[in-house]
């Protein structure tokens, strides 16, 4: 038996990670999360909630894409306001709790989201893609690639 000693938050967030389950109405629907890489079934007592909220939501954008066809990009809508659109081209976190979101909005200008894990709600959204003779980007999978490194 190891001395170490672990919050109450920690026990709770221990005992979460990985498991995933979701219930579709059609029995054959595979858009639910089935696979946490290696990397994330670890837990960490000490990655921030800003951490554990970033490699979460990188795998429902990689989820989200893989049922995306080849005309359509991910992209984020805003909960709560008329903020719009974010085409997501880009994610990062700041310890201990903030997530940023990189992108463009419907009109293309610059956007950037930066928000408190405590008011994270993400919708995601299939947008097409911007011009129609390049392949849509799939941001998910280059964001994790990142998680595995």
């Amino acid at each position: 038996m190891d001395n170490k000693i672990s919050t109450s938050a920690e026990a709770v967030e221990a005992a979460a990670m990985p498991c995933v389950h979701e219930i579709h109405a059609d029995p054959e629907a595979k858009n639910g999360l089935t696979q946490v890489p290696k990397t994330l079934q670890k837990t960490d007592a000490a990655k921030s909630q800003a951490r554990w909220a970033y490699e979460r939501l990188i795998l429902y954008i990689q989820n989200f894409e893989q049922q995306l066809d080849g005309e359509h990009e991910v992209a984020m809508g805003f909960v709560g306001g008329d903020a719009g659109v974010l085409r997501i081209e880009g994610m990062g976190y700041y310890d201990p709790d903030i997530v940023t979101f990189y992108g463009t909005d419907g009109s293309g200008a610059k956007t950037q989201l930066v928000q408190h894990v405590s008011q994270m709600n993400v919708m995601l959204r299939a947008l097409p893609k911007p011009r129609e003779e390049v392949p849509a980007n799939r941001i998910g999978f280059r964001l994790a690639s990142d998680l595995e490194t």
